[in-house]
């Protein structure tokens, strides 16, 4: 099965891997099947590590990597251009999705976005989806650059994001199906917002692969792209919704064990 998987083309690699970790987000969707309501301390603690997780993956997986990378085109001093570049370009493209899409917070009255007619549920979604989004291409674009043969950048170190993205995606599904099953939806719509929220993830990770294959050079610029909008996304929506209740030394812990476990993955893997 390894040597299958190793020996298959570089975008179905990507595309096998988000399938993975969007597999995931169903698996935490399902958790409703079993409960109506979820302890909200539990919740806060698994969302800190899905925040860690993210963090740590945007500095161990995507910044450093960019860095090196950058080594190789331009002179001392200056490699850190390409990075901060790139990581500034994710940053402002998910502000400008927020901005425009509407969606709706678990702890929010009021939807952000375009105004819309949407129903809660939908917004809900919209609210995770947003975070799928630069988890997708962060796994696309790793499998992209093993692919180039880069030589920072193994297997092992896109297949360490893939099963970290992964573990962070369980209580993200958790985060949608949840909350629609109190607003009186059944089970199996609950179940199946909860995984929808996560669909994109498949798109953006061929998207991600293919982006950096054709054009390589883009390479370190791609990488640093994928950091600075997992950062946005954690800064502005994942560690807020932590913060809600009275559970923020609950989600900190999670947030250091989230870091941690994504540290030793991609070190240990790499």
């Amino acid at each position: 099965m390894w040597e299958w998987f190793k020996n298959i083309d570089p975008v179905w690699q990507a595309l096998l891997a988000t399938l993975f970790t969007w597999s995931l987000t169903a698996l935490g969707a399902s958790v409703v099947f079993l409960f109506k309501e979820l302890n909200r301390k539990w919740l806060d603690f698994m969302l800190g590590i899905t925040g860690g997780v993210m963090i740590a993956a945007a500095f161990w997986s995507l910044l450093t990597p960019a860095i090196e990378l950058s080594k190789d085109y331009w002179s001392d001093g200056w490699s850190w251009v390409p990075a901060a570049i790139g990581f500034i370009g994710g940053a402002a493209f998910i502000f400008a999705i927020d901005k425009v899409l509407p969606h709706l917070h678990v702890h929010q009255k009021l939807p952000e976005g375009m105004k819309t007619k949407w129903n809660k549920s939908i917004l809900l979604v919209l609210a995770i989806t947003l975070h799928n989004i630069p988890e997708g291409l962060a796994v696309g674009i790793s499998f992209g650059a093993v692919a180039l043969g880069v030589e920072h950048f193994d297997l092992g170190a896109a297949i360490a994001l893939t099963l970290g993205i992964g573990l962070q995606n369980f209580p993200e599904g958790m985060a949608v199906a949840m909350p629609m099953r109190r607003m009186g939806l059944s089970r199996r719509k609950s179940f199946y917002w909860g995984q929808m929220s996560a669909i994109v993830e498949p798109f953006a990770g061929v998207l991600g692969a293919v982006a950096v294959i054709w054009m390589q050079p883009i390479l370190p610029y791609a990488l640093a792209f994928a950091a600075g909008a997992m950062i946005f996304v954690v800064i502005e929506e994942v560690i807020p919704e932590t913060q809600q209740d009275k559970n923020a030394d609950l989600a900190t812990m999670g947030f250091v064990f989230g870091f941690v476990l994504m540290m030793a993955l991609d070190v240990g893997l790499s």
